[in-house]
Formats: C-alpha cells, sequence, structure tokens
C-alpha cells in the first residue's frame, strides 16, 4: 500500500538551524521522522575513507545524496503510515545544494526529483546563529549556512511548493507550530 503523499513533510533550511532537534521531538510524540541523508553519508566516507565528503569531492557527494535520498523516499512511500512522516532534507534539498556548489544538475535529476511528491508544505528553519554549532560532519561557517537557507528556500519555492518559515522559538514550540499547520 502506498504511503498518503499528503503526509509526507519536508523540514529543510541550513545546516544547524535545528532541524535534527526538531525531528527528536517529533519522535517524542510517536511520529514517523527520516533521518538527513548528507550526514549518515559524511559519517560513512570518512569511517570508509571515501572521498565522497563535501569538502573533498562535491559532486560526488551530491550523487550519493542523491540517491539514497531516493531510495529512503521510495521505501517510504512504499511502507502505510496513517500519522505524518517528516523527512530531516528532501530530494530537492540536493538540487538545492548542487546549485549552491555551481554543480551541473543532469535533467534526469529533475525528472526523478519530480517523481517524489510530497505535501505541498514545506517547513523552512532560518539560520540561527545562536544555536548554530560546527562538528565532525558540519564543516560550514554560518555564512554558508544562511547561503544554503536562501538556495533551499529558492529551489522549493521555484518547483511550486509553499514555504513556510518556522519561526526561532523552542524546540517544543516549534513542534507545535509545525503539527499545528498539518493536524489542522
Amino acid at each position: 500500500m502506498k504511503q498518503d503523499i499528503s503526509k509526507l513533510y519536508i523540514i529543510t533550511g541550513g545546516p544547524g538551524a535545528g532541524k535534527t532537534t526538531l525531528l527528536d521531538e517529533f519522535n517524542k510524540y510517536g511520529l514517523t521522522t527520516v533521518p538527513e541523508e548528507g550526514r549518515r553519508i559524511i559519517k560513512e566516507q570518512i569511517e570508509s575513507g571515501g572521498e565522497g565528503l563535501p569538502w573533498q569531492n562535491k559532486e560526488l557527494f551530491a550523487s550519493l545524496m542523491f540517491d539514497e535520498s531516493v531510495k529512503t523516499y521510495l521505501e517510504i512511500n512504499q511502507s502505510s503510515h496513517l500519522k505524518p512522516v517528516f523527512f530531516d532534507r528532501g530530494i530537492w534539498d540536493t538540487l538545492g545544494y548542487m546549485r549552491l556548489e555551481n554543480i551541473p544538475v543532469p535533467e534526469l535529476m529533475t525528472t526523478r526529483a519530480r517523481e517524489m511528491v510530497y505535501n505541498n508544505n514545506v517547513f523552512i528553519l532560518p539560520p540561527w546563529k545562536e544555536i548554530y554549532e560546527n562538528d565532525p560532519e558540519r564543516k560550514q561557517t554560518i555564512e554558508k549556512a544562511t547561503l544554503t537557507f536562501e538556495c533551499m528556500k529558492e529551489i522549493y519555492q521555484e518547483y511550486g511548493f509553499n514555504i513556510i518559515e518556522v519561526p526561532k522559538v523552542t524546540v517544543e514550540k516549534r513542534a507545535r507550530f509545525i503539527l499545528d499547520r498539518v493536524l489542522m
């Protein structure tokens, strides 16, 4: 049984804006969340000595991220969930990353991304300097995080999504803000 696409929601934004923390909060409510592929790929590439890292081979990293995002989307779409599913980044985030890094986007990727249908409302978390932190998988500056936010906002708008900016409030209030719009 296919998933009701109206229940597939994207949480996007630049790095360090609180997406993972927000999805952890949704997990406390028993909601289904899908972690970001990029972080997992970075960890795997570091552990295996691979070069598919955003600071080493951006094109390979983007390709790995896209392929894994498609695979995960298809797995989720084939399952049946009665409650909403929240993705830490959607397939379009990879295309936004490629645009940000001036990597040509193959037409095949754009075509494939259009086949992956989500709810039209995309929740975007703005850059938030006070909570931004670097770690082994996040080496960008807050300035690059801000550029990423702008690029993600642009790509989702360009492809017809309705962008809803999530306010800079406590994680509990952010979760409530989104759930109030999802469960209406």
